[in-house]
């Protein structure tokens, strides 16, 4: 089983797309219960919904050369909206002008790129009215709506079990299936949270393996199990071996389409959460929330763009490697990948960069980027002072140390000016 994970173990680097009836609302994905819209008040951009720019297959040529390995994209999201023609609800993309079956649409599209599958389904339904009403419900502070509409979370049992039904079984092999989630330990004035008991998380669990057994499942079923996926949040260390998990970030500070949020992380910051997340044996997944039209914006393009530009030169260096087993300079964080020990410079230093423990290791090093060599030295061939050389080349080009160093170490000899934009890799070819 550990083989069909082997895409989620070398891929590192996933897209998210957060698209729905909250992209035309454009506050936020959490619109319907911010402002406590009833789902009938909420139904009205079921009319409006058309994303006359969506070109599925543009899309998934930007994720590829954004350098993106894998999606997840929201099939549903808590709102209760499909993006496929459901059998078993009208509250879907069939109903909307748009009328095609986008899910079909975008999975095809990102098959045919090579990137692998996976889709979002929300355990929460603010539409449905058999879901019962919580502290994260649209209508909790709506007495009456409470009193006619006490739920039957039996029947929302079973209509989620015939969606997933139709989902692994209409669109080819799925990858990944991203349920979100179970919050059983909240408890507000008159409700509290939900958990596995209310889902039959063992039931839904139990249903997408036999529908699917290869597939991989994420962890907020509730379970303890499943890919950790910490959201919004950067670890400061990795999980334990074996673990798969991921960190799910947004470029903003919202997952769906907020049109006056520009507070966009920049390509630099994204580009060293992702090798920072990748030395710690994770995968960064990085989102997306399409405009109503379905455009991904030009913000969020170009950002992506950056970040891929880089990917294409030091890729090597974030695809398929694992953690290294070597203490890193201040500033810096390693990958390794077989004889490869990939070094990322995130605040480049003056002249010198000492690597503790690689003293006699190192063979060769060169930056990733374009390939140059970059000279080296064991410090323990290196002198406390300054010696006099006859060699006018050497003396005048040579770093010179004046300190006793460890000498079980590497330094590094590095141009001034840092070489790469963003994060600068040097490989290192160990002996």
């Amino acid at each position: 089983m550990e083989e069909t994970f082997q895409w989620f173990r070398t891929g590192k680097y996933g897209l998210f797309i957060h698209f729905g009836l909250y992209s035309i609302a454009a506050r936020h994905e959490w619109v319907q219960t911010l402002e406590e819209i009833s789902p009938k008040d909420y139904e009205k951009y079921m009319d409006y919904f058309n994303p006359d720019l969506l070109r599925p297959k543009e899309w998934a040529r930007q994720a590829k050369s954004a350098g993106f390995r894998y999606v997840i994209i929201t099939a549903r999201h808590h709102e209760g909206f499909s993006l496929w023609d459901s059998e078993y609800s009208d509250f879907t993309i069939a109903h909307t002008a748009y009328g095609k079956d986008l899910l079909k649409e975008l999975v095809d599209a990102f098959r045919e790129e090579g990137l692998g599958i996976g889709l979002y389904y929300s355990l929460l339904d603010w539409h449905r009215e058999d879901f019962t009403v919580d502290g994260f419900h649209p209508m909790r502070n709506d007495e009456t709506y409470c009193k006619e509409h006490p739920g039957d979370m039996e029947s929302y049992r079973q209509f989620m079990k015939n969606q997933i039904r139709e989902l692994l079984t209409k669109y080819g092999k799925i990858d990944y299936f991203w349920f979100d989630f179970s919050y059983e330990g909240r408890k507000w004035k008159n409700s509290v949270g939900k958990g596995p008991k209310d889902w039959d998380s063992e039931g839904l669990e139990a249903l997408v393996h036999e529908l699917q057994p290869h597939i991989l499942l994420n962890d907020r079923l509730g379970l303890g199990r499943g890919v950790q996926t910490p959201e919004q949040f950067a670890r400061s260390q990795g999980a334990e071996e074996g673990q798969l998990w991921e960190t799910v970030q947004t470029l903003n500070n919202s997952w769906g389409y907020d049109r006056d949020n520009h507070n966009y992380k920049t390509p630099e910051m994204v580009v060293k959460q992702l090798v920072d997340t990748v030395s710690k044996g994770g995968n960064f997944v990085m989102n997306v929330g399409p405009n109503a039209r379905g455009e991904w914006g030009e913000e969020a393009t170009e950002i992506l763009s950056q970040v891929g530009e880089w990917l294409q030169k030091n890729g090597d260096s974030i695809y398929g490697t694992t953690p290294a087993p070597y203490t890193c300079p201040v500033d810096c964080r390693y990958t390794k990948k077989g004889k490869k020990l990939y070094l990322h410079v995130m605040s480049w230093p003056f002249r010198t960069l000492l690597l503790p423990e690689l003293g006699g290791k190192v063979a060769f090093a060169r930056l990733l980027a374009d390939g140059s060599e970059i000279r080296f030295v064991d410090t323990k061939n290196l002198p406390d002072r300054r010696l006099d050389n006859d060699n006018l080349y050497q003396e005048v080009t040579t770093a010179h140390i004046d300190e006793s160093l460890d000498p079980s170490m590497v330094m590094l000899n590095l141009p001034v000016k840092e070489p790469d934009k963003f994060v600068t890799v040097i490989e290192l070819t160990l002996k």
